[in-house]
């Protein structure tokens, strides 16, 4: 058997109360998750500018244009990744963003909005959860072959700065598409 890279930090203990930064992708980095798009300005009178077709693409647009459009499995993957903060109390979701082919969102553990006694899932079990759930529903649409990288990354989030860093990326990942190493023309 080949040994594989660990993707979690040894003797770490991931249902710890910590702010986790998580990025999942399709496999085969299929983009089913809906299309990165450009919504036109609205603006007060007529538009007097020379309008040219290739200026409709996305790539040839102001950042603040461009934005994602869930496709129906993008919807899916949105309403279950909030379908996470209410089963599980602890599970505190802080900033996400849909791309075509994957995700990355923000998620707090926190054993302090828990009134009871409770086991506190692990982040990997949380995802596990999280990708059985959109992956069932999403069969249930017709489409059988759909199906998430074996693992995802993730990265603890160590500081207020780092916070607002990934907060950012994740706010500006749409206008970021064409640049990201994701990024796939089909």
């Amino acid at each position: 058997m080949i040994n594989r890279k660990r993707n979690r930090m040894k003797g770490f203990d991931y249902s710890s109360n910590q702010l986790y930064f998580i990025t999942n992708c399709v496999k085969n980095n299929v983009c089913c998750l809906g299309n990165v798009i450009c919504v036109p300005n609205v603006g007060t009178g007529r538009d007097l500018s020379v309008h040219h077709p290739e200026n409709n693409h996305p790539e040839n647009n102001h950042p603040e244009n461009i934005i994602m459009q869930n496709s129906a499995l993008g919807d899916i993957v949105k309403k279950q990744i909030e379908w996470l903060m209410v089963q599980y109390s602890y599970a505190c979701i802080h900033n996400y963003v849909i791309m075509p082919n994957h995700f990355h969102l923000i998620l707090e553990i926190n054993s302090f909005r828990i009134e009871k006694e409770m086991k506190i899932k692990s982040v990997s079990s949380l995802m596990v959860a999280l990708k059985t759930t959109t992956s069932k529903q999403i069969h249930e649409l017709g489409f059988s072959k759909f199906s998430w990288h074996r693992s995802f990354h993730d990265h603890v989030i160590k500081n207020e700065k780092e916070y607002q860093l990934i907060s950012n990326y994740i706010d500006r990942n749409p206008q970021k598409w064409f640049e990201d190493r994701f990024y796939s023309k089909y």
